[in-house]
């Protein structure tokens, strides 16, 4: 027999055996469709503002000539590339929450024994050469199997995906409010400098104003020449502290510039009243809604996700089931048989008790976890609150005792000095404890922010939103001089 032959002929036993595969295939579909579980999706609602600002609204933020504490948080927000990948993440984990709801894949096989032996059975068939002939037949076996998840495994694996896509969220969320308070806090620290500078400024003018007296009353021959060079190095040292303050500010705003990606800041200046305050809130408040943190929510998430991935490993005790379905050709009698099978292991040996060991253990760490979260952030709310309170006291201090002071002082050791009454050193000593004091009360201003800030992080929500309902909020302004 020719080999074209052969494959013509095993061509035409193979094609009787299709009516056959056909219905088993139509019956394992319609079988798969009853176990088809409905579809599951997920979209996390999360706290941040999407905003759909295309690149013109994004440039004309960031070339706008003032700054606001708004657009600075939203230019990080839509460009800081730790925030973006934290959203990947999210999308990420979407697609282990559609793997986990697929069915398994039907599996098809054909087995071929005997190839070749396809010759038609001649003479008596109860002959030597023909009982030969039929044992030694080709056998084509085609089969098509479908593994059946029993025990509930893919709603858990959903159900524990979805609950990963949960956490992804919060892990977005917080880290979304950390980057919000670090641009905040950048964003006081360029307050803070603007404010040094013109402090620094109006030193210098002081400081040359203290010149051009000394200068007059040396020319009037009232005072030694050595007075003058004693105003001048006073002036030297305001210089001093205005270049150290432009060079203070021109690294905060670079700071501030690279939270959204930018190599240089394209602002003019930062808006904002540095002198506006809110007095810290009762302590007992803080507490109560430190626990409304992402963090600690995320905590509390993570010991459901811990137990999903348990049921998950509970499933896995069940073994799963096997039905195969096919047809046997025989190619020398000439018939087809149907098959069918079921294939169930046996759980004898290996039940899933190591990993179900290390999920009960999961648990249990999760659950410590969420304590020391907790904890850790009631420590975090009491430190902050301790220096907060005491900022508190330092800035009323400044502002209502030791500035008013200092400048009445310096106004009277001019106007004295100018008399004649008081030396040029008094008045050197008076123009130093006014600027130290005014340098310390805009540090207490900026310090005092980045506290309300780190308060604002752990409780996820503005001071503002507590002390108004209470009536405690209280404001402190820069006084007309």
């Amino acid at each position: 027999m020719k080999l074209s032959d052969l494959s013509i002929a095993s061509g035409y036993r193979i094609s009787l055996t299709l009516p056959t595969i056909s219905l088993a295939v139509f019956l394992l579909m319609v079988f798969s469709l009853q176990l088809k579980a409905e579809s599951y999706s997920f979209t996390i609602f999360t706290h941040a503002q999407e905003n759909d600002s295309g690149p013109t609204d994004l440039i004309a933020l960031e070339e706008k000539v003032d700054l606001t504490l708004r657009d600075a948080v939203n230019l990080a927000l839509l460009r800081n590339p730790e925030l973006a990948a934290f959203a990947r993440e999210m999308r990420a984990l979407e697609g282990v929450t559609l793997q986990a709801g697929l069915l398994r894949n039907p599996e098809f096989s054909v087995n071929v024994e005997n190839a070749g032996n396809i010759q038609k059975l001649r003479g008596d068939i109860n002959s030597p050469e023909s009982i030969v002939q039929e044992v030694t037949q080709q056998v084509t076996t085609i089969r098509i199997g479908q593994l059946i998840e029993l025990g509930g495994k893919r709603a858990a694996r959903i159900s524990a995906a979805r609950l990963g896509e949960e956490l992804a969220a919060m892990d977005y969320e917080s880290r979304r409010i950390e980057i919000m308070a670090r641009v905040a806090n950048l964003y006081t620290d360029v307050l803070a400098g603007q404010e040094r500078l013109k402090l620094a400024e109006e030193t210098k003018r002081l400081a040359q104003n203290v010149v051009d007296t000394v200068t007059y009353r040396v020319q009037s021959g009232k005072v030694p020449p050595i007075e003058e060079t004693r105003a001048k190095v006073g002036l030297s040292t305001a210089n001093i502290e205005f270049e150290q303050a432009q060079r203070d500010l021109v690294s905060a705003r670079k700071r501030l510039a690279l939270m959204w990606d930018s190599a240089a800041p394209q602002f003019d200046k930062a808006l904002g009243v540095l002198e506006i305050s809110v007095a810290p809130p009762d302590f007992q408040m803080l507490q109560e809604r430190v626990i409304d943190n992402p963090m600690a929510l995320r905590a509390m998430k993570n010991i459901e996700h811990r137990k999903a991935l348990l049921e998950v490993e509970q499933t896995r005790r069940i073994p799963n089931l096997t039905v195969n379905a096919g047809v046997v050709n025989y190619a020398v009698v000439g018939g087809n048989t149907a098959i069918a099978s079921v294939v169930i292991p046996l759980p004898i040996f290996d039940r899933n008790q190591g990993n179900l060991k290390e999920a009960h253990h999961r648990v249990s760490k999760a659950e410590d976890e969420r304590m020391m979260m907790e904890l850790r952030l009631k420590t975090e709310l009491a430190q902050s609150y301790e220096a907060m309170s005491a900022i508190w006291n330092e800035i009323n201090i400044l502002r209502d005792e030791i500035i008013p002071g200092a400048k009445s002082a310096f106004s009277v050791m001019r106007r004295g000095y100018e008399l004649g009454k008081f030396g040029l050193l008094e008045l050197l000593d008076a123009q130093r404890v006014l600027f130290q004091n005014q340098v310390l009360y805009v540090r207490a201003l900026a310090n005092y922010q980045r506290l309300v800030n780190d308060i604002e992080r752990l409780i996820a929500a503005p001071l503002e939103s507590l002390t108004g309902a209470r009536g405690t909020t209280k404001t402190i302004r820069k006084k007309d001089e």
